[in-house]
């Protein structure tokens, strides 16, 4: 996939720092398969806004009064996620540009009623199928094969091809077993036994993947979508100027500060890049920045976000049920905190290191918006503190979104600006279903993909294989895992990537005696970042959408700012003292410590420039030296530290010719 000229944005010959609405629309839809959605008006439009709401208040108030069992919960989720879905998302993207007297296809309409009938079917047969304990009537039958085709045509409508055909292979794999080569041979299953399995059970499409969805991942959704109504997006990017915009190379600064704040209310990394770039990638440009490495720094700070605590990405909730044990989401948090500490770190060193290397300034006096009047508003970032508190105290995830939305909508009504009224109430709960519906659709697409692997036992041939293949060596299991993970994220949504890696690759993890919390985090961070991993590096492309730089230079130059996030994850498998698991506050300290060394130490080595501009032995030394640094091992430690000392005393030493270095680049 690669941007042409007629796909850049429009420029305006005022040349305007924001996007518009129309512009940000477009970008979304083209990159996120999510944002390509029908703007229904009149007796349609109503509809899908009544069908919205009802989404969004069903989930609270089975997160107020208690969550039905498990099968009604997530089959009215399913309910309304699938009629929703086919009512506001095309067959084809290319009739939302087509103006047609119909605003739904007819098929799309038939196709809704029949998504909400399958979803239904459950509560409206609920104790007649509890009592037939699995025994299916030819309509039980038919109605569970519409189920998963219905579910897989959502998926491709909301969230693109790549995971529908990844799913259809795990059905067929199901149903072919016997047919299949060497240890991926099983018995085969009957088309019987894989609708029952896949509609009937709570080990496919109704399995925990649904679950999850249809509870926590939604309510932090709305939540995201209650604080976007407050205007706590757009104070992220007050706040960061007033923190960032006069140091050297600002803007990039910003794009950093506001793009990691930007992750605690969405999960998408495109969104993020077009939300928070069409505001930072304007401002990195017009002070000097290159178009690809503005497009860069905005979609490696944005794909970041999903890594940042307290709220990361919706697969941090499904995290919590695969490992299972008693574990927490707070243990998940805390042990993500270092690790998303040192990526933004990384970016934040790298970038500060270019604006050195070609000179720029930061913002002027001029340019910076009233300190005052945004440090006034410094309550809008109480619930993001108050999310921490809920977790950190003990309360359950549940009942920790449910009071961070109700804390959104006190502290925004302390402001005229900021107070929603009664259609802000109705547009935010709106908002928050419409982004809860690709999720949906992923996670019950990857429920059939875990129902597959529970029943024909691939998981752990595959496990076992990949063992094997790398002659029980961790390093090279790792490195596997790693490929498979990010394959498997450039076409797959963060969610679903999470579920089939956690269910396929993290076991081989296990089986060497990898901690489960460290295997598990390993696939997640690498599931992320193919977001930015080129050739398919859709955070970049999208950021290259609003730079105007080439999207494949982009991807290159986002992945080299995020190479934090393809070094941590080794390190914290190999020593798990990065994600505080079995370590004291002094071991942590010190872990601190010379893992923020060997960020500046990785940064100048990347970039080209420290204190002066660095020749290649320097280079490749900085690099060796953080990566030592990094790794929490007493003997690398100080080999790091040494090594990095003797490259800080050469940047005094040896001269550089900086004069040249600035005039070429």
């Amino acid at each position: 996939m690669f941007l042409s000229n007629n796909d850049q944005p429009p420029k305006t010959k005022e040349e305007k720092e924001h996007l518009t609405d129309e512009q940000t629309q477009e970008l979304m839809a083209k990159f996120d398969p999510e944002a390509g959605h029908r703007r229904l008006t009149g007796i349609l439009g109503w509809i899908s806004l009544a069908g919205l709401v009802g989404f969004s208040v069903f989930q609270l108030y089975t997160a107020i009064f208690g969550v039905f069992t498990a099968q009604l919960q997530r089959s009215i989720h399913l309910a309304f996620a699938l009629g929703l879905i086919f009512l506001l998302f095309p067959a084809s993207k290319k009739r939302l540009k087509k103006k047609t007297r119909f605003q739904v296809a007819w098929y799309d309409g038939l196709l809704a009623l029949i998504g909400v009938y399958v979803g239904m079917y459950w509560p409206l047969n609920f104790e007649e199928l509890v009592f037939r304990v699995g025994r299916l009537t030819t309509l039980d039958l038919i109605v569970g094969l519409l189920a998963i085709l219905l579910v897989l045509e959502a998926t491709r409508r909301v969230v693109g091809l790549p995971i529908t055909i990844i799913t259809s292979i795990f059905l067929l794999y199901s149903y072919f077993g016997p047919y299949m080569p060497g240890f991926l041979q099983h018995r085969g299953l009957s088309i019987d036994r894989i609708i029952r399995s896949m509609y009937f059970t709570t080990e496919g499409i109704l399995g925990t993947p649904l679950g999850v969805s249809a509870t926590f991942i939604f309510l932090f959704l709305l939540f995201g979508a209650f604080l976007v109504k407050t205007g706590v997006g757009q104070y992220f990017n007050d706040l960061a100027l007033v923190i960032a915009g006069k140091r050297v190379g600002g803007p990039a600064k910003v794009a950093i500060f506001s793009s990691a704040l930007q992750g605690t209310i969405s999960g998408s990394s495109v969104a993020n890049v077009v939300t928070s770039g069409s505001f930072t990638i304007p401002m990195m440009k017009r002070l000097g920045y290159r178009k690809e490495f503005a497009g860069g720094v905005e979609a490696a700070a944005s794909t970041g976000g999903q890594l940042m605590p307290p709220i990361m990405g919706a697969a941090a909730f499904l995290m919590v049920e695969f490992i299972g044990g008693g574990i927490t989401y707070w243990e998940i948090a805390k042990a993500a905190a270092i690790p998303a500490l040192l990526y933004f770190t990384g970016i934040w060193i790298m970038t500060h290191f270019e604006a050195k290397r070609i000179g720029l300034r930061g913002l002027t006096e001029e340019e910076m918006p009233d300190r005052k009047a945004v440090l006034v508003k410094i309550y809008l970032l109480f619930p993001i503190v108050a999310v921490i508190f809920f977790l950190m105290s003990g309360t359950s995830v549940t009942r920790a979104a449910l009071y961070a939305i109700l804390t959104a909508i006190i502290v925004g009504a302390i402001n005229k600006e900021t107070r929603m009224g009664i259609g802000d109430f109705i547009d935010a709960l709106a908002n928050g279903a419409r982004t809860a519906l690709g999720v949906a659709a992923a996670t019950a697409a990857a429920g059939m993909i875990v129902g597959v692997v529970t029943l024909t036992g691939l998981g752990l041939k595959l496990a076992n294989s990949l063992v094997s293949l790398s002659g029980e060596n961790l390093l090279l299991t790792l490195f596997f895992t790693m490929i498979a993970s990010l394959i498997l994220g450039m076409g797959s949504p963060t969610t679903a990537n999470y579920v089939i890696t956690s269910t396929i690759a993290a076991p081989a993890l296990i089986v060497l005696s990898v901690p489960e919390l460290s295997a598990h985090m390993f696939v997640f961070y690498f599931g992320i970042v193919a977001d930015i991993t080129p050739p398919v590096a859709l955070a970049a492309f999208a950021a290259a959408g609003v730079s105007g730089g080439e999207p494949l230079r982009t991807g290159v130059q986002s992945a080299k700012l995020a190479i934090a996030a393809f070094i941590i994850p080794y390190i914290f498998v190999l020593s798990p003292e990065l994600m505080m698991i079995d370590t004291t506050w002094q071991s942590l300290l010190w872990v601190l410590f010379t893992s923020l060394t060997g960020m500046i130490s990785i940064g100048a080595g990347m970039i080209g420039y420290w204190y002066r501009r660095t020749n290649v032995v320097e280079r490749i030394a900085g690099v060796a030296a953080g990566v030592m640094l990094i790794y929490p091992e007493g003997f690398t430690d100080l080999i790091g530290l040494g090594l990095f000392i003797a490259l800080l005393v050469l940047q005094f030493v040896v001269k550089g010719d900086d004069k040249k270095q600035v005039a070429n680049a």
